[in-house]
């Protein structure tokens, strides 16, 4: 795993260890999040639960990234607003990110 996703995966993963805290966040609508993921990012992940599988062998399937353990939508949040190498540069709204957070919350297990 190369450095740059290995510092991911640490700061996403000291972010969902974190205590819940209030937040402004709006709540999503998960089924607009799995209408926005089918559009955007199934070109790369797995987004549907099951077993389907990610297009690229180093992106994780949706239902993997909500049952992580301590996955959070606070770590979801943070993930979803900072660029990263492995990834395209997108520039998402509030109420994509929210929608998208959302439905990946509804694949836990």
């Amino acid at each position: 795993m190369n450095h740059s996703l290995m510092r991911v995966f640490i700061v996403i993963l000291a972010l969902a260890l974190q205590p819940p805290v209030a937040s402004g966040q709006e709540r999503g609508d998960p089924e607009k999040g799995l209408e926005f993921a089918q559009e955007v990012c199934a070109e790369c992940h797995g987004v549907r639960k099951g077993y389907e599988p990610s297009q690229e062998p180093f992106a994780p399937t949706f239902e993997a990234i909500a049952n992580s353990p301590g996955m959070s939508e606070l770590a979801l949040s943070v993930f979803l607003r900072t660029p990263h190498a492995t990834m395209p540069n997108l520039v998402l709204s509030e109420t994509e990110i929210a929608n998208v957070i959302s439905y990946i919350v509804s694949l836990k297990n």
